[in-house]
């Protein structure tokens, strides 16, 4: 039965309201656009021609900490959106969230003054080596040591799984075999952008509609059988019905894009202090990538840890797979317009090392959820095929 909300003269809303507003929300909110004032007005000062180390330090330590406790709020409002949407809607928000700050800051690096025309490969690569080996890894070990192997929906899995071998398939490994540079001409970017979205709404759509039963978590002992039956619908109805606030919504939703506006105007000074410390220090231009990918994602790696710690394995599959299906889905068609638009190349295909590794990832995962319940010696495994990319990462 739907609960009645109290009339709109009620204290209690307003209360309610400020209760959202956490202290460390409003922290979080208001050092947040100091910065983005501090550096719009002083910017040009300090991050100008005569930049040297120690501001290009300062500068960068502000800007990523900013960024990356704004991406901490992101999340948070994220997930109690979450909760009170139920799976999969508050998953995807969540994701979509953070994956749109991914192309925000690549975005601002591709259009930046400096020339990195692997910046999008690069951060898609990190995010698939981040999210599918070291978080998967910590998921699986973190889970089993406090509930033993854990439930989840291997046909949701599979589904996530067959979309990242295709979408990353075509977009880093395809570009290899079609031109010598590892690029995709003007008419192939059109068409490759075309495909990766209809795709990926595709998948969205039926994801939140017809085969929504495959992203939540099986009830205990279902994935006993090989394949999850459609549930009752008297029962699905009681298991989505729960009691929304429609004002807590619109208040997070508003606080999300208030920490997300922040994050937007900041990029662009971050990618002009990155590029200048990359080629102060001689490291390899996938460092940018690998930094891209840090700032996105260590807060949505820490919420699936915590899910697969709470039993909650369904959560962090939707958490770590889902993440990096959006990251492929909106990224590649982001990178490859920026690219027709600007004229600027875009170089997608990695490195031969970095395809095998690719495949490493690929037939590990599958494995790994190939079964009903997850097992912490893939997680090991997984753990251990990060380790490998971290030391193919800094050599020539």
């Amino acid at each position: 039965m739907a609960t009645s909300l109290p009339p709109q003269g009620d204290s209690s809303h307003i209360e309610q309201a400020q209760r959202l507003l956490t202290p460390a929300a409003w922290l979080r909110l208001g050092l947040a656009w100091l910065v983005v004032a501090g550096f719009t007005l002083a910017a040009d000062g300090w991050l100008g021609a005569g930049m040297g180390p120690a501001t290009a330090g300062v500068a960068f330590a502000l800007l990523f900490g900013t960024i990356l406790a704004a991406s901490f709020g992101v999340v948070h409002e994220a997930d109690h959106l979450a909760h009170q949407l139920g799976e999969p809607y508050g998953t995807l928000i969540l994701t979509l969230s953070i994956v749109s700050i991914e192309v925000i800051l690549i975005a601002s690096v591709l259009l930046g003054p400096g020339h990195f025309p692997t910046i999008g490969r690069d951060s898609i690569f990190a995010v698939m080596m981040i999210i599918m080996n070291l978080v998967i890894g910590v998921c699986l070990i973190m889970g089993a040591s406090r509930h033993g192997d854990q439930e989840f929906n291997a046909q949701g899995a599979s589904a996530y799984l067959s979309m990242i071998a295709l979408l990353t398939g075509v977009s880093l490994v395809l570009p290899n075999y079609t031109s010598g540079a590892g690029a995709f001409s003007a008419v192939q970017a059109v068409g490759i952008s075309v495909v990766t979205v209809l795709l990926y709404s595709v998948f969205l759509w039926m994801q939140m509609r017809s085969h929504r039963r495959f992203f939540v978590q099986p009830p205990r002992g279902a994935m006993a059988i090989r394949v999850l039956r459609r549930p009752d619908p008297g029962q699905q109805s009681l298991s989505a019905a729960r009691p929304r606030d429609t004002r807590a919504l619109i208040v997070r939703s508003v606080l999300l894009l208030a920490l997300i506006l922040p994050i937007v105007l900041l990029s662009h000074h971050l990618a002009a202090v990155t590029d200048y410390g990359i080629a102060a220090i001689g490291a390899p231009p996938a460092v940018g990538g690998v930094l891209i990918a840090i700032i996105v994602f260590t807060p949505e790696s820490i919420t699936a840890v915590k899910a697969a710690m709470n039993n909650e394995m369904q959560r962090a599959v939707n958490l770590c797979l889902g993440a990096f299906v959006s990251t492929v889905g909106l990224t590649v068609p982001a990178v490859l317009v920026i690219g027709l638009i600007t004229g600027q190349p875009v170089i997608m295909g990695i490195s031969p090392a970095e395809a095998a590794l690719f495949v490493v990832t690929m037939v590990l995962s599958m494995l790994t959820f190939n079964g009903q319940r997850t097992s912490p010696i893939q997680g090991f495994m997984h753990l251990a095929a990060f380790a490998v990319f971290a030391l193919l990462l800094f050599q020539p």
